[in-house]
């Protein structure tokens, strides 16, 4: 087995091909990063690990470590609002069975997640827990079965601590979409954590839980990742199945992670990822252990990033975005140069039209998965007097406004008369970003870009402006479109709140290319110096 060093440099592929008319990209850093001759690790570490390590040395039972964090979970409710449904209780038991397991010498116990709280997007299947999607239509739903995605976490030893909040079917970018309840951020509580994952996020934020999942249609893992300063990863479509997640864009969604390191998403990846019967779409390629891959900086070298390429796409630095999140992302890409790589402009001309072709699309295949929420099948029936009444009253009254909204606009798309102008064009457009990325990535390791146009804004903001909603969708729905993995790690902070609030950093790869992403982004979280990503909220406690 090759030492770590040459491990690490044998899984980063070196791509130097001829780039002519290029310009080298330059900036002046606002991140303060460590001399290139005395890297040292920075402030983020593994929860999971350290739970493993507590759990077989005897120092803490896990029921100790799951009273830690309900106590923690019930303190910080109340204002942050991340959970739909919290299963304290049952967790509370799978604790102290593990307990029991662990202090009879049952060497199985402790899975590679024993002991570990996560939370669930509520838009994924949990057996024997309402699993709602955040809307009304299907208030008291409790499927007869767990999603893959938490199926596997359960076998590997997870505690499910509970549901977290979402924009309705994951239709927003706030979580005030959700028919329940509005998250907050756990870093100003007067504004959003994003969205649709919005409750993953803030409830590993505010360390409620260890990590979450959350799904992704058109950046609903990586925007709120950034605006609540954690790790979190979109991983290439079909790496995760989608069995037991709630469709809303079948052809765009990609069940995600988030964690408080990327040790901890890297963990989660390894547990949920390959291939599932039950979901066609879900690939046979084989899954490494993401974890065991990534090396501590105290073993590399002083350039740990020596001969990586990035790009950085011209097209998410101008018009539309704040000039702190510029600013910080340029800082970002000035500490990956002193890191050793190569950083570069690219530009993608066809970046922007990729919003329009999404919302298109998205919308399209959310008119067709929806009309499953009828009042027969699932959820929330009204009384009527005859079957047409009793589909239009059921929907009525249990979907939302933007769900509404959005299954129109797609119902419009894809009618006889208007089906070649809107929904094929759209399609047309797809292959063309497709196309723009395949090439890009051809010439470098990775791309990189904000995961928003801005920090957290305040809530009710932009509720009635939904085209200024959208628009925020800018820097991530292009990676949906073309299937691709993208990771999220916090990068740096602007004004705001009463620390800061956190922005985050999108490392985007070619397809299965999650181990890179996850490499790099390990090197750059731990060299960053004299920035931690914890929560004021916390150190109110």
């Amino acid at each position: 087995m090759p030492p770590p060093l040459q491990a690490h440099r044998l899984l980063i592929s070196h791509r130097r091909l001829p780039t002519p008319g290029r310009r080298r990209f330059t900036a002046v850093s606002s991140v303060q990063s460590a001399p290139a001759t005395t890297l040292a690790p920075g402030p983020a570490t593994s929860s999971i690990l350290s739970i493993r390590e507590s759990l077989l040395s005897g120092e803490r039972t896990a029921a100790d470590i799951t009273s830690e964090y309900l106590s923690r979970l019930r303190r910080t409710e109340p204002s942050v609002r991340s959970f739909i449904h919290v299963a304290d209780a049952a967790a509370q038991r799978e604790a102290e069975e593990l307990d029991r397991r662990i202090a009879s010498g049952d060497k199985d116990a402790v899975g590679p997640l024993a002991g570990v709280l996560v939370g669930v997007k509520d838009n994924l299947c949990t057996a024997n827990m309402p699993s709602t999607g955040g809307s009304r239509v299907l208030e008291g739903y409790r499927p007869a079965y767990d999603a893959t995605a938490v199926r596997r976490l359960r076998e590997a030893g997870a505690i499910v601590v509970g549901k977290t909040n979402l924009d309705e079917f994951g239709m927003g970018s706030t979580t005030e979409g959700s028919a329940f309840q509005v998250t907050t951020n756990p870093w100003d509580d007067s504004r959003v954590p994003g969205g649709s994952s919005g409750g993953s996020a803030s409830a590993v934020s505010a360390r409620q839980c260890v990590v979450s999942l959350g799904s992704d249609t058109g950046g609903s893992v990586r925007q709120p990742a950034s605006f609540c300063g954690v790790v979190g990863l979109k991983p290439t479509y079909g790496r995760v199945s989608r069995f037991g997640l709630m469709a809303y864009a079948s052809s765009l969604d990609v069940v995600g992670c988030f964690g408080s390191s990327v040790f901890d998403t890297a963990t989660i990846l390894s547990v949920v990822a390959g291939h599932d019967k039950m979901d066609s779409t879900s690939s046979s390629q084989g899954v490494p252990d993401y974890a065991s891959e990534l090396v501590s900086l105290d073993l590399l070298e002083s350039k740990p990033l020596n001969g990586v390429r990035i790009g950085i796409i011209q097209e998410t630095l101008g018009e539309g975005v704040d000039t702190g999140v510029a600013s910080s992302i340029k800082g970002a890409a000035s500490h990956l140069e002193q890191l050793g790589s190569v950083v570069e402009e690219v530009s993608l001309p066809s970046f922007s039209l990729g919003l329009p072709a999404y919302y298109i699309l998205a919308s399209s295949e959310a008119s067709s998965n929806l009309s499953r929420y009828d009042g027969i099948r699932y959820g929330r029936q009204v009384s009527a007097n005859d079957l047409n009444e009793l589909y239009g009253e059921s929907r009525a009254n249990g979907l939302g406004h933007e769900v509404k909204m959005r299954i129109l606009m797609g119902t419009y798309a894809l009618s006889a008369g208007y089906y070649d102008a809107y929904y094929k064009r759209a399609q047309q457009v797809r292959t063309l970003v497709k196309e723009s990325f395949k090439a890009a990535l051809e010439r470098y390791d990775m791309l990189i870009s904000p995961a928003a146009p801005s920090v957290a804004y305040k809530i009710g903001e932009k509720i009635n402006d939904p085209l200024a909603m959208y628009a925020g969708d800018i820097m991530t729905v292009n990676v949906n479109l073309a299937g691709l993995p993208a990771l999220v790690v916090p990068c740096g902070f602007v004004e705001g709140g009463a620390a800061g609030l956190p922005v985050g950093l999108q490392m985007i790869g070619s397809p299965f290319s999650e181990g890179n992403l996850l490499r790099v982004g390990h090197i750059f979280e731990q060299s960053l110096q004299n920035l931690s990503f914890v929560p004021p909220l916390l150190a109110e406690l």
